[in-house]
């Protein structure tokens, strides 16, 4: 199942796309881990080599500073960014062909938050449905979600909540149906919500139990024969109905804080979880279960390569992952049976996947392109001279890489 969008966006994002700028069969990236919100692409033919010097379509100098994922519809990307001095975050508006910024509009002018080093105070990705794009951002304790149309202009202004938290603020918006739904897990009264995504207005508001910050962005799918919205946080895994917010099952800890985000695969049937702090895991969890289900969904777990920051990825009958010190892991998705693991640099950027390779995009703008298996087969290394600590977004033969300073475009022009 695709993220729900609306009419103009589902053609967008589930017919192939036909650009003005000659880009044929290119899948859009709408929003965090792109369109099914797992991280991986639909394109039979990403860009594999690159270096600073060769592969490189565009690079952009952005104003300000961000860790948020830019988003690819059509000609247009979009990214979001702090700027220190002024103390603005704002929403930057790109032409895919070129990567000449057409618009910036601010958001939030507010004092920088208190945050953690690894954090920045531009981490929500943006989403957009086709017709409007939405952003998240801390406006001193309060959440904002606000919505911009394709032109820069303000639609609504949003705030669905408080946030505190002594690591700083992310909270990527996730598309349903009519709904944007942000995660307010923070420490104080945490809370899911969703918004109308015509005028902002609250459609429901979940309140969450443990009072604990947590930055993940949950995973929608149909499951079981119905439909449910994964995340784990709050001191637990679990799962909510998307249309009305009521919890269907819960599974307590294994762990306080989360950041990475839930996978699924087809195959096994069974949802992924990484996480976390202060204790590590990996779970696999069967969705098929009703209210506590903590000693009976849990298919297998370890202990053993669990990533923090990074969301992992299911890539054919495999799971991928790598730890934030920098060590990737490759499991048979079915039994959690360790095949190899492979140093690879420190790692705050989530994996994505197109045409069965999966690339991991390291801290120092590193990109190691692996081929799953049951040995490590690196097929390709790039560098870029930057740091990076968004994750990429892919879409045509184009990869978009947000280093420190720049956006970049990689592949084919």
């Amino acid at each position: 199942m695709r993220i729900m969008f609306g009419r103009k966006a589902r053609l967008l994002s589930c017919l192939e796309l036909v650009t003005s700028i000659g880009l044929v069969s290119a899948e859009v990236w709408p929003a965090w881990r792109g369109p099914r919100g797992d991280g991986t692409s639909l394109e039979t033919n990403p860009p594999v080599n690159w270096t600073s010097e060769s592969n490189e379509v565009w690079k952009t100098e952005l104003p300000g500073s961000g860790h948020a994922s830019p988003i690819v519809l059509s000609d247009r990307i979009f990214a979001v960014t702090a700027l220190l001095e002024s103390q603005d975050r704002a929403l930057l508006c790109l032409e895919r062909k070129t990567g000449k910024i057409l618009w910036q509009r601010t958001v939030v002018h507010s004092p920088l938050e208190r945050k953690h080093s690894l954090n920045s105070y531009a981490s929500s990705t943006p989403a957009t449905d086709g017709e409007q794009v939405y952003v998240a951002f801390l406006d001193r304790q309060e959440m904002v979600v606000a919505a911009y149309d394709l032109d820069g202009n303000k639609a609504w202004l949003a705030r669905p909540g408080p946030f505190a938290s002594m690591h700083g603020f992310c909270s990527s918006p996730i598309l349903f149906k009519d709904k944007v739904i942000v995660n307010g897990d923070h420490d104080g009264e945490s809370y899911l919500a969703a918004l109308a995504r015509v005028d902002g207005t609250i459609l429901w508001k979940t309140p969450r139990q443990n009072h604990t910050r947590s930055y993940y962005a949950p995973l929608i799918r149909e499951l079981a024969g119905r439909m449910q919205m994964v995340l784990s946080g709050d001191k637990c895994v679990a799962s909510y109905d998307p249309n009305n917010g009521k919890l269907q099952w819960i599974i307590d800890g294994p762990t306080e804080q989360f950041v990475a985000s839930p996978v699924h695969s087809a195959r096994t049937g069974l949802i992924y979880i990484t996480g976390g702090y202060p204790d590590h895991h990996i779970l696999a969890v069967k969705p098929d279960g009703r209210g506590d289900v903590t000693q009976s969904h849990i298919v297998w777990r370890t202990t053993r390569g669990a990533a923090y920051v990074p969301s992992p990825i299911i890539e054919g009958d495999y799971l991928l992952i790598v730890s934030d010190s920098g060590v990737a892991h490759c499991f048979e998705a079915t039994t959690g049976k360790l095949l190899w693991q492979e140093r690879l640099g420190e790692h705050h950027a989530s994996l994505v996947s197109a045409n069965g390779l999966v690339y991991f995009l390291n801290d120092e703008g590193v990109t190691h392109v692996v081929k799953p298996g049951p040995e490590f087969q690196l097929v390709a290394r790039n560098a870029l001279d930057e740091k990076c600590f968004a994750s990429p977004a892919i879409s045509g033969q184009q990869i978009f890489i947000r280093g420190d300073k720049h956006l970049f475009c990689i592949g084919s022009k």
